[in-house]
């Protein structure tokens, strides 16, 4: 299966700590992350991903809002920029080989971090970057799966 994300829940997944808006969209986007880190392929998308499921029953989901696009347009350049390659709806981005460090990296720095403006989650997404991103989900799937880091 392919794993479908939009631009800015590639910034999202790297600091994903088990906290979120509810109880479902936690459960659902542990399941993601362990998704990615067992190899599961990524395609990029325009709107909803596979992430924003859980929200999409709300009456007014924000995942449908303007600010929420102009996020994803903000990390399409930032981390298309990083990785030298075009972050946009179809694209499949690897993650391997060191790209996985090199967005944290970069995501510590401040670099990538453009479509964290205003959000809700920047400080706790920064303490968890100023902590070397220990205990994210990410980090920890990753190393059941075998990828270090």
């Amino acid at each position: 299966m392919t794993v479908r994300l939009r631009p800015h829940h590639l910034l999202c997944m790297l600091t994903y700590a088990g906290k979120g808006y509810s109880p479902a969209f936690t459960a659902n986007m542990t399941v993601v992350v362990e998704r990615i880190a067992g190899g599961e392929p990524i395609e990029i998308v325009s709107g909803p991903d596979d992430i924003c499921r859980p929200l999409l029953s709300e009456p007014d989901p924000h995942c449908q809002r303007e600010s929420v696009q102009v996020r994803d347009r903000r990390a399409s350049q930032d981390v298309g920029q990083l990785l030298g390659v075009a972050i946009s709806a179809g694209e499949l981005p690897a993650l391997a080989e060191g790209r996985l460090d090199m967005l944290r990296q970069a995501f510590r720095d401040g670099k990538i971090r453009a479509a964290c403006r205003d959000c809700e989650w920047q400080d706790l997404c920064g303490g968890i970057s100023d902590d070397d991103f220990a205990g994210t989900a990410l980090k920890e799937a990753g190393r059941k799966a075998g990828i270090p880091g």
